[in-house]
């Protein structure tokens, strides 16, 4: 594109810039993303990727969570901005339990559920020591909510016959 007057004009589309000098075969140069090799990424951010796989609601959540070391890549604790590849082994503890996975897809945007699956793969023995703890949880008894406020004389005297003192 060109001013009136024939003065080269640059076009700015997102991260790509158009410079043309008003002629015919106008030139168009594209920088050189980093952390992509021949159109796909090689490597995204450990915070990014654990965010957009579903992991942790935000990616602060996310990077506090490297930060406090429950986030482990190849056995070493990983940091925030340590780059994830495809085929690495992640240890993950989170709310939802431990989970040990293998990266295989990255993305650096938050999708669907079944998006963020597609990503990784976890392993057989993380799956089934997940879901045993989890039958565990369910074989335990529930204990009743204790009441609000001080206790009753009688809940006194029955913890006192409980701790051998009545």
């Amino acid at each position: 594109m060109s001013l009136g007057d024939g003065t080269p004009q640059t076009v700015h589309i997102g991260d790509f810039r158009e410079k043309s000098s008003g002629s015919v075969g106008a030139t168009v140069s594209r920088p050189v993303l980093e952390g992509y090799e021949n159109g796909s990424m090689t490597g995204v951010r450990m915070d990014k990727w654990l965010w957009a796989a579903r992991f942790f609601k935000t990616r602060s959540l996310a990077a506090h969570a490297c930060e406090l070391g429950r986030i482990s890549s190849h056995g070493q604790a990983a940091k925030p901005a340590r780059e994830v590849h495809v085929g690495d082994l992640l240890q993950v503890k989170n709310a939802g339990g431990d989970f040990e996975v293998e990266v295989l897809g990255l993305s650096e945007m938050r999708g669907p559920a079944a998006v963020a699956q597609t990503l990784y793969r976890e392993t057989e023995a993380s799956r089934e020591l997940r879901l045993k703890l989890a039958e565990e949880r369910k074989t335990m008894p529930n204990f009743e909510a204790m009441r609000e406020g001080k206790p009753s004389k009688r809940d006194r005297r029955k913890i006192d016959r409980l701790r051998g003192r009545g």
